[in-house]
């Protein structure tokens, strides 16, 4: 199978896809789509090591979501045993990246205990030696939660200078997303620039290197599907939505992010095309 696209983060494990999962992996095989599929708690994150198995264009990632506070402040919730587990399921070798993980200070005032949380995340990165994909969601009108993730990964990129990662849909502005291209992480950006404006000044202030897409999906169709499901189908539309942001040829935009996400998770694909 040629790849031409990688959604950088989806969750084909969710219900949502319970009718048509095998069609839509189908569709993609097809298309030369892969993705990487991703765990927001033990449960999806076994599922998404599951069909990683199952499909050769298919990755995986492992983590905690931080908006599982439920989980995350319940007394029966044992961290030491959830990590253990997230460890295991980390050395499979489909398993690509540490996360969903991070910070969510949006729906959720509990900070001290997401940040621990999100430590402890880290650890186990640099345990297993792979990248991070992080949720990173301020409270409304402010940048606090990319604050704090800046310092975070700063003083831990000190310690660990191999620490790495993407920022998964990311909607912060241009100081944001410098401090994470010169801490060598990526931002990633989804279906929300075909039809929002919000971010084009960023996107194409932003170096080539530091751009990931991907489409969250079930989440945020892409405008030629608004108020439907998404599904990684719609990685070419992204990309095209970047190129035309960017002013830049989409046969260059989308090798380019091929090469990127390869890089980032150790992909065996994303060399440049001959020719």
């Amino acid at each position: 199978m040629e790849i031409r696209y990688i959604d950088a983060h989806c969750h084909l494990q969710f219900p949502e896809y319970d009718a048509d999962r095998d069609a839509v992996i189908e569709e993609m095989r097809t298309a030369g789509i892969a993705g990487i599929v991703v765990g927001t708690d033990l449960e999806s994150s076994r599922a998404a090591v599951a069909l990683a198995e199952r499909h050769e264009h298919l990755y995986a990632s492992v983590g905690l979501h931080p908006n599982n506070v439920k989980d995350i402040v319940s007394p029966s919730f044992d961290e030491g045993l959830t990590m253990s587990k997230l460890r295991e399921f980390a050395t499979h070798p489909k398993v690509v990246a540490i996360g969903e993980c991070g910070l969510d200070y949006f729906r959720s005032d509990n900070k001290e205990k997401q940040i621990a949380l999100f430590r402890a995340h880290l650890l186990l990165a640099q345990e297993v030696n792979k990248p991070l994909i992080i949720h990173c969601r301020p409270s409304k009108g402010t940048t606090d939660a990319y604050d704090d993730l800046v310092g975070i990964l700063q003083n831990t990129k000190t310690a660990y200078p191999n620490l790495r990662g993407d920022i998964h849909f990311f909607v912060g502005g241009e100081r944001e997303a410098r401090a994470f291209a010169a801490l060598g992480f990526t931002v990633s950006y989804t279906a929300v620039t075909t039809f929002a404006r919000d971010y084009d000044a960023t996107i194409r202030s932003l170096p080539l290197n530091s751009l990931l897409v991907e489409t969250d999906a079930p989440y945020v169709a892409p405008a030629s599907r608004r108020g439907k499901r998404n599904d990684p189908l719609a990685i070419p539309e992204i990309v095209a939505a970047l190129a035309s942001i960017r002013g830049e040829e989409s046969e260059v935009i989308r090798r380019s992010l091929l090469v990127n996400t390869g890089r980032l998770f150790g992909l065996p694909i994303g060399a440049p095309e001959k020719g």
